[in-house]
């Protein structure tokens, strides 16, 4: 009876890992036995059951600021605490780009650059030139990121001279992306805390006065 009882149990595993391997997004089951039965003095026997499944969007967020160092080749590892974020959401690949405002290379998940994409092309329309232009500038300098058996991946020499990295680099982990800062400008306040301070005041002011 025991024995039989840890078989369901290993169907029920191996079927939350294979469907999980099929999404991107996390899985949350129910399962509902529709009829167990009493057979042979074993308790446990189930002839059908029916997998409940809701599939809800996983929010990635990758905190810290964290000092790494590339090699002769440009490689560096990703540190192991943004690693888990990606496993535990089921991310395999990043894609990588220099930011659009700031000296510094941005990685985003695979998901994520793909909503961005998707939104920047809803707001662009393909018959403007400007607009076409516009989406072309975001896309075309872009690399796809896949890590090493180490968690090291490749920063190509191109985006090392974009972001001006030596060697010493800052990972800054920005909710749902990572930011590549040389070390020299990852150690400087992004902004002076009085000023910070004055635009949190109206950002979130300006929202509580709203009902946010």
């Amino acid at each position: 009876m025991i024995k039989n009882r840890m078989n369901i149990k290993k169907i029920h595993r191996k079927i939350l890992h294979e469907m999980a391997k099929m999404s991107k997004k996390k899985i949350f089951f129910d399962f509902f036995e529709k009829k167990v039965e009493k057979s042979g003095g074993l308790w446990g026997k189930m002839r059908n059951f029916v997998a409940k499944f809701h599939l809800s969007n996983v929010r990635m967020r990758f905190l810290g600021n964290i000092e790494a160092k590339t090699d002769a080749k440009g490689r560096v590892f990703l540190p192991s605490v943004f690693r888990k974020v990606l496993q535990s959401s089921g991310e395999e690949k990043l894609v990588m780009r220099k930011d659009v405002f700031q000296p510094c290379l941005v990685l985003y998940p695979e998901s994520v650059w793909n909503e961005q994409m998707d939104t920047l092309r809803q707001r662009l329309s393909r018959w403007n030139a400007r607009h076409q232009l516009i989406f072309r500038q975001f896309v075309a300098d872009v690399e796809e990121v896949t890590l090493d058996g180490n968690g090291r991946f490749l920063i190509p020499k191109r985006y090392l001279k974009m972001a001006e990295i030596e060697q010493t680099v800052k990972f800054v982990g920005m909710g749902d992306t990572i930011e590549i800062w040389r070390s020299a400008d990852g150690d400087k306040p992004f902004m002076e805390a009085e000023e910070f301070g004055q635009a949190l005041e109206e950002i979130m002011g300006s929202s509580t006065e709203n009902g946010l």
